[in-house]
């Protein structure tokens, strides 16, 4: 089995090519296997307006719809949530499911911005032993 670690914030359109992508794997309704991680964050102390109080990560609704998304494909996936720096608790993850790849989703940025990749992407894939794909935006 292929395990796949997604990372998903509130951003709906990031996180759908993140299923794409992911839905589009070589058989991916039999090999693969997607950990959708949501994280709250220190820096993300107002919840989604969806969010109805408590923290779980099945209420988040962008993990919520790609829950669903790849149930329709046929693609066995596990919701995870964490806390804490999202680059470390990203990377941890990763090493505790044993993911054979991490699929980010890249946000738009400024011409000048383009050179560089935000911070938790560039940490992840400076720092991890794993494939990391970043999803174009």
């Amino acid at each position: 089995m292929y395990k796949v670690l997604v990372p998903v914030d509130s951003n709906e359109e990031r996180s759908q090519r993140q299923a794409d992508y992911v839905a589009n794997l070589p058989d991916s309704s039999e090999n693969v296997e997607v950990f959708l991680l949501y994280i709250f964050s220190e820096s993300s102390e107002n919840p989604p307006k969806d969010f109805d109080g408590t923290k779980s990560a099945s209420r988040i609704p962008t993990v919520r719809r790609m829950n669903e998304f790849f149930e329709d494909e046929g693609i066995e996936a596990s919701i995870l949530e964490d806390s804490g720096r999202t680059a470390d608790r990203i990377l941890e993850e990763a090493e505790e499911y044993d993911v054979d790849e991490i699929v980010l989703g890249s946000r738009k940025r400024s011409p000048a911005g383009k050179v560089l990749f935000g911070s938790v992407a560039q940490t992840v894939i400076l720092e991890s032993d794993r494939p990391v794909v970043i999803t174009p935006s």
